[in-house]
């Protein structure tokens, strides 16, 4: 394999090795070819040069998945400016509070297939552009600031789920790269694969395990616009040979296939699914591998180390349900400066995969780099004798009760199990010096809070046990299916007594 210097690099290589196979599949079910794709960029190279764009300009991308947000990250990428994928739909004050950070020189909007991108252009006056890789709106900003002093930059991505002002993580050419041959080598990537593109492209999960990982193997990335069960579900059963996703997604998947009466996908193509973004129980893990007959693979990451730190290979049956251990060429290391337990510690993390930094905020980027150019996560966890990482959960949602620390994953561990249950999320709540266990469960059939604490009551201790439960339709998610803790109390805080 020649090496890539640029992530546009991957989609030339492809582009004349084998220009008639197929690379993306849009959410009107075009077929795009490496030969089109690269035309396609070519196209968006021109239109972006028409509109002053040059290297070290943000080119700012509202979207939800179709082909215009790969096109326009590689052509951004051939002309040196840095593409800012945000998605369609973040609210208006969010998509401000990134575009006055960002200052991009363009903002593109995927008007053709996305309604809350269609709205965002309107308020903002943007006007409708017509190209061969859809129906988008543009709109010119004025400004002219490029960034000269971080020329290696390739995708600026802003962290979900952030409050006040919002943090840009700078992830280089070498970072996506790095990380698309670790995912290639972790899932045994060939040209014969078809990947599921139901992960956004506006989050580092779906734009560097996903997209980046397909060009450098050159295999099929079949896009999806946004997470629906019954749209992965025919999709699992026709083509589609790798699935990465999040534990919701498997959740939802494994709900819409009991409510047709299934309780086994019997896909005949597919042969790798994986999770991420959130810790698995060994129960639940059981019941996804009895449902797709294939091994649940595990990972970690985060947007700062460009997804990919740590992944499983495990067999199917395997009761492991650790995140693996440290990918090649990444170092992994604890911080055991925390809490009571001694085997418990902050997740630092160095290698290729690390960030850049936070954009214009140096002072934040220090908050998290050690001097000797470790990342601190904010992820608790633990490594065991073979060198195996498992995630206990977040530094600042660990839960302190009567001097005890509750790991918010083992409570929810509990509560999914319970054959009602499609998904839990539990949080903290200071009361009286102290903290509580707050619980809300999303269900699949009815069931009580009452029925619910009994259930628990001989899995957890005591002090795990929530102090609260609550029964509701759906949980606050982001686009990739993640639950949004830091939205549970105030969207549910009439629930709370």
């Amino acid at each position: 394999m020649t090496a890539f210097t640029h992530i546009h690099d991957m989609v030339l290589y492809q582009a004349k090795s084998r220009p008639q196979a197929l690379a993306l599949i849009d959410v009107d079910s075009r077929e795009v070819t490496w030969a089109e794709y690269d035309v396609l960029i070519s196209k968006a190279v021109d239109m972006l040069s028409a509109q002053g764009i040059g290297a070290g300009d943000r080119v700012m991308i509202i979207a939800e998945n179709c082909l215009a947000v790969p096109v326009l990250m590689m052509a951004a990428s051939r002309i040196g400016a840095w593409a800012v994928p945000v998605n369609a739909r973040m609210s208006a004050a969010e998509l401000t509070r990134i575009a006055d950070h960002a200052r991009p020189g363009v903002i593109l909007f995927s008007s053709g297939v996305s309604d809350e991108a269609a709205q965002h252009a309107g308020d903002q006056g943007a006007e409708p552009l017509a190209t061969d890789f859809g129906a988008l709106h543009l709109r010119t900003t004025g400004i002219n600031d490029p960034e000269t002093g971080e020329p290696d930059v390739a995708v600026l991505l802003y962290t979900t789920g952030t409050t006040g002002d919002p943090k840009g993580v700078m992830l280089t050419h070498g970072n996506l790269i790095f990380a698309a041959e670790a995912s290639v080598g972790l899932r045994n990537l060939t040209h014969a694969d078809r990947v599921y593109g139901a992960l956004p492209l506006t989050h580092v999960f779906g734009v560097a395990s996903m997209l980046m990982a397909s060009a450098w193997a050159g295999c099929t990335v079949q896009l999806t616009k946004r997470f629906a069960p019954a749209d992965l579900y025919h999709a699992l059963r026709s083509g589609v040979t790798v699935l990465p996703a999040v534990p919701q997604m498997h959740a939802l998947l494994m709900a819409y296939a009991a409510d047709q009466g299934l309780t086994a996908l019997n896909s005949g193509s597919l042969r790798y699914v994986s999770s991420g973004a959130a810790p698995l129980d060994p129960s639940w893990k059981r019941k996804a591998e009895a449902f797709y007959s294939l091994p649940l693979q595990n990972g970690y990451g985060m947007t700062e180390s460009t997804a990919g730190v740590c992944g499983t290979r495990n067999a199917i049956g395997d009761p492991d349900i650790s995140v693996g251990p440290p990918l090649p060429g990444v170092e992994v290391r604890l911080d055991l400066a925390i809490g009571e337990d001694s085997t418990v510690g902050e997740v630092l993390t160095k290698g290729p995969h690390v960030m850049k930094g936070y954009f214009r905020n140096p002072e934040a980027t220090r908050a998290v780099m050690t001097e000797d150019g470790f990342l601190r996560t904010g992820d608790l966890g633990q490594i065991d004798a073979q060198g195996r990482l498992t995630i206990v959960g977040r530094a600042k949602e660990l839960i302190i009760r009567g001097g005890f620390n509750v790991y918010p994953p083992e409570v929810e561990a509990a509560l999914n199990d319970h054959p009602a249950v499609v998904q839990s999320a539990v949080i903290g709540r200071v009361v009286m010096g102290d903290e509580e266990v707050l619980a809300f469960v999303q269900t699949r059939a009815p069931v009580t809070p009452e029925e619910l604490r009994a259930f628990v009551a001989d899995r957890l201790a005591g002090y795990k046990r929530p102090s609260q439960i609550h029964i509701v339709d759906s949980l606050p998610a982001a686009a990739t299916g993640k639950i949004l803790k830091h939205r549970l109390a105030v969207e549910f805080a009439d629930l709370i007594g």
